[in-house]
């Protein structure tokens, strides 16, 4: 499956509700698998964004569904990009003309 980064930024309101975010983190995680995807890593970062995730989803409109799902509960806002591993990366590299 494909694999995708997420930098996300918490909202006011995800911020104001910090103490809720393990919870928050494992139902999304949840929802994730539900919709076709899986949570690969979760980091809590410092600096510009606050959190990063590496996912896997079946394709780009499942990922749309799945940003779109976590972004309307208001708590995060997130950008998210399609990855390529080294493999695919090599992959790609060989095939330029």
């Amino acid at each position: 499956m494909p694999l995708y980064i997420t930098l996300y930024r918490w909202t006011q309101e995800g911020i104001k509700n910090i103490k809720e975010s393990p919870e928050r983190l494992k139902k999304a995680k949840e929802a994730v698998k539900a919709m076709g995807g899986d949570v690969k890593g979760f980091y809590m970062t410092q600096g510009q964004y606050d959190m990063v995730t590496i996912s896997e989803a079946s394709d780009c409109k499942a990922t749309a569904k799945i940003a779109l799902a976590l972004a309307s509960q208001g708590m995060v806002r997130g950008e998210t990009m399609r990855a390529y591993d080294e493999d695919e990366f090599r992959e790609v590299i060989a095939e330029l003309p």
